[in-house]
């Protein structure tokens, strides 16, 4: 496999090794994650609509036989 260059998407944030994450920081950094883990699902799920309904009913059927 050829050598890619490190890519991040844009979205890192600065380094600063003398100051930790805020809490606001961290919130705003998680809400990010899940906004484009929303966005690649529903794009897997255009893109290949058979097997994300697949992936939908085993989710589903793992949810049923869960035991709390």
């Amino acid at each position: 496999m050829p050598d890619l260059p490190d890519h991040d998407g844009g979205a890192a944030t600065p380094k600063r090794p003398e100051q930790p994450e805020t809490e606001a920081e961290r919130r705003r950094r998680r809400a990010r994650f899940l906004r484009e883990l929303a966005e690649a699902r529903a794009l897997r799920e255009r893109v290949q609509p058979r097997r994300a309904k697949a992936a939908r009913l085993r989710h589903a059927m793992r949810m049923r036989t869960f035991r709390w």
